[in-house]
């Protein structure tokens, strides 16, 4: 049977996903009880997840938050589905 070519893909992305989450994503205990937040800030996935949530837009939080940038949103979602996939697994 042929590979779906959009499948590996989406494999090869997630892959690169991974590399950048371990750089923009840190978990230093003593620093919000350990909680996975934007590496060189206190903000947490949690914090960032919880404002998309409520209904603030990306760009709402960047201006909030100066130090943030889109990549930081992104890395956010993507390590929150990755969490996702980890438990379903």
């Amino acid at each position: 049977m042929p590979k779906d070519p959009t499948h590996s893909r989406r494999h090869d992305s997630q892959r690169e996903n991974t590399v950048d989450l371990k750089k923009l994503i840190v978990i230093t205990p003593g620093i919000r009880s350990g909680k996975p937040c934007i590496a060189g800030t206190r903000i947490t996935v949690y914090d960032i997840l919880e404002y998309l949530a409520g209904g603030m837009t990306e760009q709402e939080i960047l201006e909030d938050f100066p130090v943030l940038h889109s990549e930081h949103i992104k890395a956010t979602l993507a390590f929150a589905a990755q969490r996702e996939r980890h438990l379903a697994a």
